[in-house]
């Protein structure tokens, strides 16, 4: 007896990705599944898929942030609860999609008595009964790894660089941090710009805050692109674009994968030297921002190229050229 099987892509998001799911599917030709996802009285989570995923090979996406109704940690388990019932449902394959992957931070024990929060976060989701996991720009590189199974590192550059090519006058890419080096390095070869670093020390006494202390490279006169994986509380973006204004800097830009924007971000940011922050839609951003600052550009092209990729067992790094690798 033989038997000719052929595979089923199935598509489906979490509540907090809804907007740039429902883009990725229209750039892929396929239209989102329903998870039915309800919240009880007391704020257990439940989901049953609309139509039968038996053998198919199923997407999940959801970012990790909080929003006015929910926390980051509702956002996992969210999509935790989403893998079992997939898995339970005979899935295939299960790929989770994490276009902003929570807890990213806490990657290594910095102090003793501390945990290692995103090796924990990927082995709930490999219990959970993930085959495959998909982030755009992890905090460190180091994360593929913590995943037990195929990880796809996808990276927000070429979509940055495309914006930054637009920017007139001779341009400096800035490392906020000796951590992003290597990351700004990139950029400052894709774009045929020089590399500066602004070196920073986070205070002792005050829990998540920044002090920038010296900029090594030349950024008098230049337009000034400070490229960072995210910004969060703002605090090292504005602390960096102040002491590039004081070194001579003409224009400060920051350019960043993903925008947290937590407690006083926006506040800061319009307080600050920065003309204009270039962000993806990896998180959605809130009402009320200011889009006259904050320019929004769609992760969802790359993200679409690359899940059609890993559908069809293809390569995912010749869509970046292997760029994506830190």
């Amino acid at each position: 007896m033989e038997l000719v099987t052929h595979k089923n892509l199935y598509l489906v998001a979490g509540r907090m990705s809804q907007s740039l799911a429902a883009e990725i599917a229209e750039l892929m030709g396929e239209e989102l599944g329903d998870p039915n996802l309800e919240d009880f009285a007391n704020g257990e989570i439940h989901c049953r898929f609309s139509e039968s995923i038996r053998g198919s090979d199923v997407f999940i996406i959801q970012t990790h942030c909080q929003t006015s109704n929910s926390s980051i940690n509702d956002a996992i388990m969210e999509q935790l609860i989403m893998v079992d019932a997939a898995k339970r449902a005979s899935a295939k394959r299960i790929t989770v999609v994490c276009p902003h992957y929570g807890y990213g931070r806490q990657d290594r024990k910095s102090t003793g008595r501390e945990p290692i929060t995103a090796k924990l976060v990927a082995n709930l989701f490999k219990s959970a009964g993930a085959s495959r996991l998909v982030g755009v720009d992890l905090h460190s590189g180091q994360i593929q790894g913590f995943f037990d199974g195929p990880v796809d590192h996808l990276t927000a550059m070429p979509v940055l660089v495309e914006r930054l090519k637009g920017l007139e006058g001779e341009m400096s890419i800035v490392s906020p941090d000796a951590g992003r080096v290597k990351v700004a390095e990139r950029y400052a070869m894709q774009l045929g710009a020089d590399l500066a670093i602004v070196h920073k020390r986070r205070s002792h006494t005050a829990f998540n805050t920044v002090e920038a202390k010296e900029v090594v490279g030349d950024v008098d006169g230049r337009t000034c692109v400070i490229v960072d994986d995210m910004i969060d509380t703002a605090g090292t973006i504005c602390a960096a674009a102040e002491q590039l204004k004081e070194k001579g800097a003409e224009r400060v830009i920051a350019a960043t994968t993903h925008g947290v924007f937590s407690g006083p971000a926006m506040e800061r940011l319009a307080e600050s030297p920065i003309e204009k922050v270039l962000v993806t839609n990896t998180l959605p951003m809130p009402d009320d921002y200011d889009n006259e600052l904050i320019e929004v550009l769609s992760i969802a092209p790359l993200v679409a190229e690359a899940l059609q990729a890993v559908f069809q067992d293809s390569s995912v790094s010749e869509i970046f050229g292997g760029d994506h690798l830190s």
